[in-house]
């Protein structure tokens, strides 16, 4: 026997979007619920706003069966049920490396490297334009765009051009070239802004006000394009064998990603899908843009804006969203947030790739720098397991460290040559 339902309506009687176990949204501040749709300030408190859910069970066995993207995770994440069916870009599921030789050389017992360098378009922007970008569809949109920094534009692109959709991307002018081709590639509107991001942004969501079918990623569906930084949690921990760190470090521009991989060891350990404490987490930002490491190191609860100059420009966010919930989640989980200046960056691109052969763009250098001096410094136990993020390719990036790597001389095609520009060999 087949047994049919209606489907569901929300309260002005409209079928009720296809989410999966996103149930509402709710306020992060005061904790008003909204229906699922395309909203994203509260209307309460003007609070931003995250996905609700009624998990059910959910099992490592059911977890397991599914693909080997970020679709195994589709039950904690506000997308639609069939949308593993559904022409994507399959990000996730990025290798998660021992880094003995790295660890070796920092005086460390046990550290991993979660490389999402490996990517469809190379850094984990991909997994949450994934996630926005089923969202949006499900709610009406026709188009998708994004303010970007550079790794979101890429994926923002990619994205657009594999579902067959209309994208509009907005870049700072002084963007990395790379970034600029990596993104006009796929056929998008590209359109440079002068400014910074915080002025690209703002340009962002006054579109989003003009045109209702525009799917701004990172501005009007950005309570769904947030949850997909969970997945990065997610695999962390199934990588590891369904188990947590005990430390982690990660690079903060808007803070997201920090506060949505929290998110997730929080639910892992609340479904019964890994057992024990969660932990550490430490924030990683570049000197030249350190809003929030500033606030931390100050004691501040609010944290005041900067205007960004820095290499690391996908870190380049002087006015970061989610700022202040990365200090509670710092402070409340026995963490951090530091910063370092632009020649340590570039010394962490190289120390990652010399130990481990993992290029990493701008703000893996960040990452790697921060870990090295939070041992220095002593707020980072090193005979605890450690899981460090990079987020992106340093293909993206080459002009940070272009000027300091090169060949080690030129010489004629001889033996003799050779012999006396590297007489050890």
């Amino acid at each position: 026997m087949t047994i049919t339902q209606e489907p569901e309506t929300t309260s002005a009687g409209k079928n009720r979007p296809d989410l999966g176990r996103a149930t509402h949204l709710s306020c992060r501040e005061c904790a008003a619920t909204v229906e699922l749709g395309p909203h994203y300030a509260c209307m309460e408190c003007f609070g931003p706003l995250e996905v609700a859910y009624a998990y059910g069970t959910v099992t490592r066995e059911s977890i397991e069966a599914g693909p080997a993207s970020i679709w195994r995770y589709k039950d904690l994440l506000p997308v639609p049920s069939n949308v593993a069916d559904i022409p994507n870009t399959e990000p996730g599921f990025t290798p998660l490396l021992r880094a003995d030789n790295l660890a070796r050389e920092l005086g460390m017992k046990t550290l991993w490297v979660k490389n999402d360098a490996a990517n469809p378009t190379h850094s984990f922007k991909d997994r949450v334009v994934a996630v926005a970008l089923a969202a949006a569809r499900e709610l009406g949109f026709t188009v998708l765009a994004c303010p970007s920094t550079g790794n979101l534009a890429n994926a923002v692109a990619a994205a657009a051009a594999r579902a067959g959709i209309r994208s509009f991307v907005f870049i700072p002018s002084d963007l990395e070239q790379q970034k600029i081709v990596t993104s006009a590639v796929y056929g998008t509107t590209l359109v440079a802004v002068e400014g910074n991001y915080d002025d690209v942004n703002r340009l962002a969501s006054e579109l989003a006000g003009q045109h209702e079918d525009w799917a701004f990623v990172n501005v009007n569906v950005r309570p769904y394009y947030a949850e997909g930084s969970k997945t990065l949690g997610y695999e962390t921990a199934e990588q590891l064998g369904w188990r947590l760190p005990r430390q982690v470090v990660i690079p903060v521009a808007s803070g997201a990603q920090l506060v949505k991989v929290d998110k997730a060891f929080g639910e892992l350990v609340s479904l019964g899908l890994v057992e024990g404490e969660q932990p550490a987490i430490f924030g990683a930002q570049a000197e030249g843009c350190s809003p929030v490491s500033t606030a931390f190191k100050e004691g501040r609860n609010v944290v005041k804006p900067v205007r960004p100059s820095t290499i690391a420009k996908s870190l380049a966010i002087g006015n970061p969203a989610d700022g202040p919930y990365v200090l509670d989640i710092t402070r409340r989980t026995g963490g951090a947030v530091e910063d370092v200046t632009d020649d340590e960056v570039v010394e962490g691109i190289r120390l990652l790739a010399r130990t481990e052969g993992v290029f990493a763009e701008t703000a893996g250098g960040v990452t790697v720098a921060v870990l090295a001096k939070l041992l220095r410094e002593g707020q980072l136990d090193p005979g605890a397991e450690t899981v460090i993020f990079n987020t992106g390719e340093g293909l993206k990036t080459l002009d940070a460290v272009a000027p300091v790597v090169g060949p080690a001389g030129t010489i004629e095609p001889t033996t003799e040559a050779f012999r006396a520009l590297v007489p050890e060999a």
